[in-house]
């Protein structure tokens, strides 16, 4: 089925103090892709900002945005309403010697390199590597891959932070979405499949309810290059369908980052995020 959902991302941060000056980036706005059409977006900031809009090397729409009055406080609110239609992913096509090829090897090289973040721990490369070894094709080998991590992995918040590098995560056993995601994409390019990040969000309701409005959370998911890009959940074990939306890609979560940036004058800040998803049609 095809939904309509509306999702109000609110952040706000409160200071020690009054903040001087604070330079931001925003990548909060979904992309309009044949899967999802975007009907509306507007990010708002308090106090005034200044802003300016550009897409980054991945295609995400970034705002960046910066505040030169002192403050003690700051919101920043993006609210989108996106209509998704999401086919099946098709069966997988191409084969192990089709990966080495100048069409994906040189094509997606910066979805190949393995980076301390998703780099995998000798252990579990080596149950990646037999899983490739046994799978006719990289695209089954993924969806194995996958089904490891949300098997020996526990969802368990808090137990890893955003600077948690794969490798912690699976010694532990726990992590968050953004910890199974880095699993599963390591493993992936270690066997030479590229594999990208994806943030966004997902509404947790099976068949969600018009008009009824629940907490959601940012999450993220993964995407192999298989003849096109084939995303998949770890951290729910199932596929993307039409509950998902799409906000940005990269090779990890640094080039998704939903607000990042810099202040100065206050000595420190709390932060807070709430996250509410409504199905409008």
């Amino acid at each position: 089925m095809s939904l309509q959902l509306r999702i109000v991302h609110t952040t706000g941060f409160e200071y020690d103090g009054k903040a001087v000056a604070s330079y931001n980036q925003a990548r909060l706005t979904p992309l309009t892709t044949p899967e999802q059409i975007v009907v509306y977006s507007r990010l708002e900031v308090a106090p005034k900002p200044w802003t300016y809009e550009y897409r980054d090397y991945f295609g995400t729409l970034v705002t960046s945005f910066e505040v030169v009055d002192p403050h003690e406080s700051m919101r920043v609110i993006a609210t989108s309403t996106v209509h998704t239609t999401r086919p099946r992913t098709p069966a997988p096509v191409l084969t192990w010697t089709d990966l080495t090829k100048h069409g994906v090897a040189d094509r997606w090289t910066e979805y190949l390199v393995l980076p301390e973040t998703v780099e995998p721990p000798a252990d579990f490369a080596q149950r990646v590597k037999q899983i490739a070894a046994d799978s006719p094709l990289p695209g089954q080998a993924a969806r194995l891959v996958c089904a490891l991590v949300n098997d020996e992995v526990e969802y368990l918040p808090g137990s890893t932070d955003v600077q948690s590098h794969a490798a912690v995560a699976w010694q532990q056993r726990a992590g968050v979405c953004q910890d199974m995601v880095h699993l599963v994409i390591g493993g992936l390019r270690s066997v030479g499949i590229p594999a990208r990040y994806v943030s966004g969000y997902f509404h947790p309701r099976t068949e969600p309810v018009v008009g009824e409005s629940v907490r959601g959370d940012s999450h993220a998911w993964v995407e192999w290059w298989d003849e096109g890009w084939h995303p998949f959940d770890p951290t729910n074990d199932e596929e993307p369908g039409d509950r998902y939306v799409v906000v940005a890609t990269g090779r990890d979560y640094r080039d998704v980052k939903p607000l990042s940036g810099i202040y100065s004058g206050a000595a420190t800040s709390s932060m807070f995020v709430e996250v509410e998803i409504t199905r409008l049609a």
